[in-house]
């Protein structure tokens, strides 16, 4: 399982260990990382001033410093290139209040140094963001701003890596709140950062990479975010055994799809059919009924002995009832699409829901919007502060909430760490998408995983099948069936 820490515990952890070493010690381990990954991307970097440049030797480096120790990690990083024949300069955004131990580094291994007011960008193969670490709030200052907007406007724009995270990122949330560094690679210290993983900021991350500075042993307390890695993934998926019949794998009630809407319900009861369920019993409108079982006939119609609910996806307004009687059972139950709406007809959101069994709510930001209905969380407010208002949601309902959109986020109410989804492209928004992802998450939540984990899992494997598509067929339009192809693929992979 990868985590993330807040800025908090970083903090404590870095000044628990920093007592039991020698002073100075602890930055010099993150700027040995640090150099590292420059002197790889340096060996293989196929573009910049002065085309493909296969080693550090003349390499053209450039340092933008704030102060404080993020710009004396770039600093000593620097100097460590310079004294392997790296041609490297300083930008200094405050030379009064810059590293000094890292300045005189640099200046002893022959690094020029130049002031922001002064400097003029020369062709350059790699930048260092220095310019402020996992304490910084706000966005880019204007000093930093204006050099980084010369740097983005050169062609060809040199590489750009990022010290700890993107300069001009919240750290703790993801937010961005001005210009930001936009990096090419980020290498991070000690423990990953939330921000991080977490839209809009993770759109700045680029490439990440992690340096271990012996700080897990003094972090404190749960992390902020969680992710699923493969062999997490592997342990979690159900794995039928001898003794399997379809009730002991699950067996997925299905309320789905509509006559406006028949494709949702043809594509939720594929991915249910390819979680790994026993079977799917499919409860829909005859005319959406036929056009399931036309295109798989082991679906079983009618209700019937089921071990989950999936109730929502095209479903169409009027589904209230629909609704209200899944949620009277003792069956976890997966709520989405038109089924969320019908929440608020039900006497929602005024009040969590009445429920003591597993509920999972998949709602994307327009409908968490209209779920909190509340002035101050619109769609654009919800996309820009994600964790915030994943754990609203969670708390708000009392129940686990999958966020979908640009960074998917998983909640479960009153608890500390946020799960967070590391596959999956922007190629995802597109339609029937979210209907695919429900039934895969529905079908494991029968299979009897908890509903992060189910959520967790799906979310992981819907994105991996994105990929897997991408990879096969690159240029190619993906489309949510697509998406039911490859997840036998994806399944079978982890």
């Amino acid at each position: 399982m990868l985590t993330a820490h807040s800025v908090d515990q970083v903090r404590h952890a870095e000044a628990a260990l920093m007592a039991r070493l020698p002073d100075g010690e602890l930055m010099q381990r993150a700027v040995s990382g640090l150099t590292s990954e420059c002197v790889r991307l340096l060996g293989g970097v196929r573009r910049g001033a002065h085309g493909r440049v296969g080693r550090v030797y003349g390499a053209r480096v450039l340092v933008v410093a704030g102060s404080g120790d993020n710009g004396g990690d770039a600093l000593y990083a620097a100097a460590r290139l310079a004294r392997r024949g790296a041609k490297v300069e300083a930008v200094l955004l405050d030379e009064a209040r810059a590293h000094a131990a890292g300045l005189a580094a640099l200046r002893a291994a022959g690094g020029r140094v130049s002031a922001a007011g002064e400097w003029r960008y020369t062709p350059t193969d790699l930048v260092l963001d220095g310019v402020v670490g996992i304490g910084g709030r706000g966005g880019l200052r204007p000093a930093a701003a204006a050099v980084f907007e010369q740097i983005a406007a050169t062609d060809p724009r040199p590489l750009i890596v990022a010290v700890d995270l993107p300069s001009g990122i919240d750290a703790d949330t993801g937010e961005v709140a001005g210009p930001a560094v936009n990096a090419d690679v980020t290498v991070t210290f000690g423990t990953y950062k939330p921000g991080l993983f977490i839209s809009p900021a993770a759109e700045h991350v680029g490439d990440l990479r992690f340096v271990d500075i012996g700080l897990a042993p003094h972090l404190e307390g749960a992390p902020v975010l969680e992710a699923l890695e493969p062999a997490d993934i592997e342990a979690l998926l159900p794995t039928p055994t001898a003794e399997s019949n379809k009730y002991r794998r699950g067996v997925l009630g299905l309320a789905a799809g509509s006559p406006r809407y028949p494709g949702a319900a043809v594509l939720a009861t594929g991915a249910a059919l390819r979680s790994g369920v026993g079977a799917v019993r499919f409860v829909g409108e005859p005319e959406v009924n036929a056009g399931v079982l036309a295109r798989y006939p082991e679906v079983l119609i009618g209700d019937g002995r089921v071990q989950a609910w999936v109730v929502g996806p095209g479903i169409g307004p009027d589904s209230t009832d629909r609704v209200a009687k899944a949620l009277a059972t003792d069956l976890p139950v997966l709520v989405d699409a038109d089924g969320l709406t019908a929440l608020k007809q039900l006497g929602q959101p005024d009040k969590p829901l009445d429920r003591s069994h597993p509920t999972l709510l998949t709602p994307h930001s327009g409908e968490a919007a209209r779920l909190l209905d509340d002035a101050a969380w619109t769609p654009e407010h919800i996309e820009a502060h994600r964790l915030a208002a994943v754990r609203e949601l969670a708390d708000r309902f009392g129940c686990t909430v999958l966020l979908k959109g640009s960074t998917t986020l998983i909640a479960d109410p009153g608890t500390t760490t946020v799960r967070v989804n590391r596959t999956g492209t922007p190629a995802l928004a597109t339609a029937g998408s979210g209907d695919v992802l429900s039934g895969l998450a529905g079908g494991l939540l029968a299979a009897g995983l908890h509903p992060l984990d189910a959520a967790g899992v799906a979310a992981h494997l819907h994105g991996q099948a994105a990929l897997d598509v991408q990879r096969r067929h690159p240029g190619r339009q993906l489309i949510a069936w697509d998406l039911v192809e490859a997840l036998t693929a994806a399944r079978v992979a982890h």
